[in-house]
């Protein structure tokens, strides 16, 4: 699987011993440098468990070991509204 701009990922010690923690991690390119046979480096962002980037990283993974990975948002808070009661 080569992955596309805006893919999220789930990287884990199956694409590099590295990531022994699995971290979520959206892709902004794929490098056309060439690597060893079934890798590649990557561009983007590692991301928190609500989906937003934490930093900014460069990743050299076996593209065998990626899985896609998936981020759950909190659900949207909704405004309450409070009448305005018209007095003069």
């Amino acid at each position: 699987m080569l992955p596309k701009t805006g893919d999220v990922l789930r990287v884990t010690k199956a694409a590099s011993v590295q990531f022994v923690q699995p971290m979520l991690f959206r892709v902004i390119r794929v490098h056309d440098w060439q690597t060893y046979d079934g890798w590649a480096w990557l561009d983007g962002y590692q991301l928190n468990g609500t989906g937003d980037a934490v930093e900014r990283r460069s990743i050299f993974v076996q593209l065998q070991g990626l899985q896609p990975g998936f981020v759950t948002r909190p659900a949207a808070r909704t405004a309450s509204r409070v009448p305005v009661s018209a007095s003069a």
